[in-house]
Formats: C-alpha cells, structure tokens, sequence
C-alpha cells in the first residue's frame, strides 16, 4: 500500500508545467504529501530523483469503476439482435453482468480500474458509486459494504478519491418503480442519507478524501427527492448523469414538457458545485446557461463513442467561457491522452475542421489539457497543480523516445496526446509517494492477480 511522502523527498525535471508555464531545470522538494518548494534553473543533484518532464495530475470526473470488467464483452449486437444497438441494449448487458459479483469482487475490479487509471495520467477519481445491494438486491448486513470496498481499493492504490454515493430510487420519469435489472442500485432518501454519512466516516483516514453526492440522473429521481440532494451534499460537489442519449430528452420533453438539461437549469440550484455528466444532446441556449452558472460538464469521450451517444458541442461551449472534466465512465479503456484526443477528434469529425480546441494563445494539446485540469479540480472539489502548498500529484513523461524528438513546451503535450503511445508515462507521484514505476502501478501484479480470480467470479467460470 502506497505511504506518505517522506520528509525532503527531491524530485528534479528536465521540465515542468508549472501554474507560471513551462520551465527548464527543475526540483521540487515534497514534505507532508504537499510541494514544499520549487526551483527553476538549476542543476540535478545527486538526491535527486525524477527525471524527465513533469505534468500535474488531472482528476476522473466519472467513473464507474466496476465497469472495467465489463470492457470488450459488449461488442456484438445488443440482446434482441436488432440493428439498432445503442445504449439501451448495452444497459441490459451490464444489468445481467451484475447477477454475480460481491464485495471480494467488487473491490478486486475497482482497484485495478484505480490503478490503470495512475498509470494514465489521472491521480484522482470521483466515483460514480451505485453498486450498493447484493446481487439479490438485498442491503448488506452492513448496507455500507460496499462503499467500504471502494475506499479499500482507493487507499490500496493510492489514488486520490472524491466518493459520490448514488441515489437511485426509479426506473423512469414520473417516478417509475424501478425494474430487476436496477435492483443492486435502489435506495430511499433515509437510507441514502446513511449511506453518506457512512462514505464520510469511512474516507476519514484517506488523505484528501471528499464525499459529495449523484442523483443518478432525472429518470431515476423525482423532483422531491432532487431537492433534497445539496443538503445532503454539504459542501461537497453534486454530479448527475443528464441528456446523455436522445430518448432520454424525448421521455423527459413527454414527461415535463422541457429537455434535460432545460428541466435541471429551471428546477435546481446548478452552480460551480454541479457537474453534469455528458450534457450530450443539449440546445445552445443550454449550453450558454450551463456555462454561465460555472458549473462543469462531465466528459466521457472514450465511452460516449463506444455507446454511439452522440458528440457534444465542445468547442462552441468553451469559446464561450464553459469548464468541461474529463471522465472514463465504463471504463472500456483508461487514459487521460485517450480520451483528449478523443475529444478533439470528435469536435474535427463534426465540424470537419482541425485543431478545432486550440485557441489564439495555446496549442490543441495545452489547450485540452489545461481544461481538463482545471475542470477536474472544480469537479472533484480539490485544488491542484505543480505549486507550493499543492498536493505533490506528479505525472513524469519519459521524452526520450521518438515521438517527442526535438520537442520542448507545448509540442510534449501535443506529442503525448496525439503520436505517443501510453509507455510515455513512466512514473507517477501521489502526495509524493511514487505509485508508478517504469509505467506500472507498484502494486500490480498483486492486483492483476486478485481481479482475476474475481473476475472467474463474475464471469461464471468458478464452478
């Protein structure tokens, strides 16, 4: 199990993002899991450790961790074998995945989705957690069961975690009582409220643990029970799933007469503690209000492709002042490069352009990436970046192979997205403690080798 940094750990890089920019030549010393001091210009000494160039840490937005195990088994025609495959029929697939799978399971899976996720880029994950019952639908002896194993699997890895307990209560719009697919989800407002308070308690040894809340979405949510979701939040973000695919809005347009997104601005109080998930199918007067509020949306570009949900209208968003996040979701592959350059690619096949999230000052490459910084810090509910008094979350790029040559500044950024591949990232600090060696989570054949006997499990091949 990672430990915290120890006292006067000295890390020292060819060059590093630094909130200024980019500098040459520099050490930062660590103490306590934070920078303690920063300096530029200078020569490697022989305490140094390090190397390379440095980049802070980004935050998952949205993640459902035990997804990971479902990642390549969803690939053919969807359970009727209809033509028209699409999320709907994905959702039956992940409803029969989750007949097996308790607690040993659960926590196996969400520990090595934590760990590829280090060595990603990602150094903190706000977990989408939803998975509360048995496979039954039963409450746990402890209904807090598994949210314990979430925590485990975090301080396991040593990913930085914001907890989001689900509150699932319906099948549809209108209060539609939930269906047996959904029975492993479903809580009430009482036991809800417990359930947060538990993650609370349960994050209280993690550093730099937050707890906040998602109302699953509007379709699993009645307009009461959404209302009494910021107070239970406390000062914690709130995240919830809205206007991902097209029949969402046409049930929600037939239920209140709005869209999603239109709905939620009308009837919550959306404000930079929000973050909603995909915002995929929204109209511009939406997105401007979106962005006007200061809320983030979530992106999930990787899965939003692999479920053919639709592309979101990113560049016209953020010419116009709107914070995104990047997620991973379902998990189907894990990478911060991955899924910027996923973005970016959906933005040109849309609008037939290139470059299209660059602006006037910064490359396509800095441009994502500082977004996504600092959307996933507002998102998580953390500050962040290579500064004094941060959290020491550092991602060391090995730039000696052929895809950076004769690279320096932003064009790392932009090689690291769009030519390298994920063998760039060869080290991983969080709050010093170095979690990725070589490009490998220190922790990962013990934890390849406990998701695999979970995954027999889940599978059906333990007989």
């Amino acid at each position: 199990m990672p430990q915290t940094s120890r006292e006067g750990l000295s890390l020292w890089f060819e060059q590093a993002l630094l909130g200024a920019g980019w500098a040459s030549d520099v050490r930062m010393t660590v103490a306590d899991g934070l920078i303690a001091s920063i300096e530029t210009g200078v020569a490697r000494a022989a305490i140094d450790q390090g190397g390379g160039v440095a980049i802070p840490g980004v935050a998952n937005v949205h993640s459902h961790a035990f997804q990971r195990a479902m990642a390549g088994l969803t690939e053919g025609r969807g359970p009727e074998g209809g033509e028209d495959d699409d999320f709907w029929s994905w959702r039956q697939l992940m409803y029969r995945f989750l007949d097996r799978g308790g607690p040993e399971e659960i926590e196996a899976i969400t520990a090595l989705a934590f760990a590829e996720m280090l060595e990603g880029g990602f150094t903190r994950v706000a977990e989408f957690h939803y998975l509360h019952n048995d496979p039954a639908g039963r409450p746990y002896a402890d209904p807090a069961e598994l949210t314990g194993r979430i925590v485990a699997a975090a301080e396991a890895t040593g990913v930085g975690l914001t907890l989001l307990p689900v509150f699932y209560a319906h099948a549809g719009f209108g209060g539609q009582p939930p269906s047996q697919g959904q029975r492993r989800f479903i809580t009430d407002l009482d036991g809800f409220a417990d359930l947060v308070a538990r993650g609370r308690t349960l994050t209280a040894s993690l550093p730099d643990a937050l707890v906040g809340v998602a109302p699953h979405s509007l379709r699993a949510v009645s307009p009461d029970e959404l209302a009494a979701m910021p107070a239970l939040a406390g000062d914690g973000p709130i995240h919830i799933h809205v206007a991902e695919q097209t029949k969402e809005v046409e049930d929600c347009l037939a239920w209140s007469g709005a869209r999603p997104v239109e709905w939620l601005l009308a009837n919550a109080p959306v404000d930079p503690r929000w973050c909603l998930i995909h915002a995929t199918h929204v109209t511009e007067g939406e997105w401007r209000e979106v962005a006007a509020r200061a809320a983030v949306v979530g992106l999930c570009p990787v899965t939003e492709a692999n479920l053919g949900d639709g592309v979101f209208p990113a560049s016209a968003y953020v010419q116009n002042g709107g914070r995104y996040g990047i997620g991973t979701d379902s998990n189907v592959r894990i990478g911060l490069a991955g899924e910027l350059r996923q973005l970016e690619y959906s933005q040109r096949l849309s609008l037939r352009k290139r470059a299209v999230m660059a602006d006037g000052v910064r490359t396509t490459g800095r441009a994502l990436f500082d977004r996504a910084l600092s959307g996933g810090q507002q998102a998580t509910g953390v500050t962040g970046g290579l500064a004094v008094g941060q959290s020491a979350d550092i991602v060391g790029l090995d730039t000696s192979g052929i895809a950076f040559e004769g690279r320096s500044g932003d064009a790392i950024l932009d090689s690291w997205i769009f030519a390298a591949d994920r063998s760039a990232i060869r080290s991983v600090w969080r709050r010093g403690e170095q979690v990725v060696v070589d490009g490998r989570h220190v922790a990962r054949e013990a934890i390849e080798s406990r998701y695999r006997k979970a995954l027999k499990t889940v599978l059906g091949q333990d007989a």
